[in-house]
């Protein structure tokens, strides 16, 4: 369950050969063939802009839940890939929540992992998924779900900053907790968090900065597990910056692959967008007609000046193998944007195993100036076709 896999080196064959499994070891570690370049060069080559997201109308915009401010979510899946269902048919959910705020901005320092259980499209708040001061940070923030055959539940999560800390950091760390589900929809004896993934200061800078701005902070954050039915092993995605070519705009999207102990050992990025975009957040990986689809979630205000003009939106890359060579999709890499009429309506886009996608209503503008609003924005659904993938119809 979780990273334990005990997953062994591969081989590769190059040149004219077929690529054989993700990795070959290099001075002792384990790298993947390529890392896909996300440049303003490369971006700027796609053709016309895909259909964005639909307007939220007054009618579609939900209640919140509970007393709840409810941000990025996910679903509990199984260790294959498919969301995990309770019978007689309900899904547990992980949501980022806080109390209602004056300032919404002011949640990311009130950050706990809350459960939720979904009904058809009603969420019900089922509490903080751990006790108050469990975790080894001052805030919980994003993360991902799997349960395996003997129900145990495997919750990665990002510990923001230290437990105890008297002034609020942004460091961010990768950790692990395990618990059993019961029939109720909780989770009891979860174990003490153990950290899985460092970072390593030569593929992935360390995020220890003391102060910092939303948008221009560094990242190591957003474990996302992914299981290679292809064979590979078990792996984790994650939001970072480079260690390699530090700058204000050096984000990436991380790999790591599961070790025979448990932890996971870096890999080189799957995705490099140095000089043009700071912040590739909640990276996660899907398979879809044999294929296999990377999506990131990112916003106008983190792509470097000069390099176009880039909306907030789902962005994403694919490739026939794991291993790659990975190609933006669409040609640009963006999926679908929030409409201009409202360029901060939703965010935190998360495709899930049927193709359908969630998000939260952000800064909601369908009348007059933009209001927060921090409850799930409607579904979506993506239609494939290979390399081209959009909004469907409806």
């Amino acid at each position: 369950m979780g990273l334990h896999s005990g997953v062994g080196g591969g081989s590769i064959a190059t040149g004219a050969g077929i690529l054989g499994t993700i990795t070959e070891r290099i001075a002792g570690v384990l790298w993947p063939i390529a890392t896909l370049r996300w440049t303003a060069d490369s971006a700027a080559a796609a053709g016309s802009r895909p259909r964005d997201f639909a307007l939220i109308l007054p009618a579609q915009v939900p209640s919140p839940i509970s007393a709840l401010t409810v941000w990025d979510a996910w679903p509990l899946l199984t260790e294959a890939g498919g969301v995990y269902r309770q019978p007689p048919g309900g899904q547990l959910w992980f949501a980022l929540a806080a109390p209602r705020l004056a300032d919404p901005d002011a949640r990311h320092a009130h950050a706990r992992i809350h459960l939720l259980r979904r009904s058809g499209d009603t969420f019900e708040a089922l509490g903080p998924a751990f006790l108050e001061g469990f975790t080894p940070g001052s805030r919980e923030w994003s993360g991902s779900a799997s349960i395996d055959a003997a129900d145990r539940v495997t919750l990665r999560f990002t510990a923001a900053g230290r437990r105890g800390e008297t002034a609020l950091t942004f460091e961010q760390r990768l950790f692990e907790s395990r618990g059993v589900l019961g029939e109720d929809g909780r989770i009891a004896d979860w174990t003490t968090p153990r950290e899985i993934l460092a970072a390593d200061d030569v593929l992935y800078r360390r995020a220890d900065q003391a102060e910092g701005e939303i948008g221009k902070i560094k990242a190591f954050r957003d474990p996302e597990f992914f299981r290679d039915p292809g064979g590979a092993g078990d792996f984790l995605t994650f939001t970072a910056s480079s260690a390699a070519t530090p700058g204000e705009f050096d984000g990436l999207v991380g790999l790591a692959r599961a070790r025979g102990d448990g932890a996971a050992e870096p890999l080189a990025p799957l995705v490099d967008a140095s000089g043009f975009n700071n912040e590739l957040e909640r990276p996660h990986l899907r398979v879809f007609d044999g294929r296999y689809y990377l999506f990131w979630s990112t916003q106008t205000h983190v792509f470097a000046p000069g390099t176009g003009s880039w909306p907030t939106g789902l962005y994403g890359a694919i490739a026939d193998e794991l291993a790659g060579p990975w190609r933006l999709l669409n040609g640009s890499g963006l999926v679908a944007a929030n409409p201009p009429a409202a360029p901060q309506q939703a965010y935190s886009w998360l495709v899930l195993p049927d193709g359908s996608v969630t998000s939260f209503v952000d800064r909601w503008a369908a009348q007059g100036e933009p209001a927060f609003i921090g409850a799930f924005a409607p579904f979506a659904r993506l239609q494939f076709d290979g390399d081209r993938v959009t909004l469907a119809d409806g």
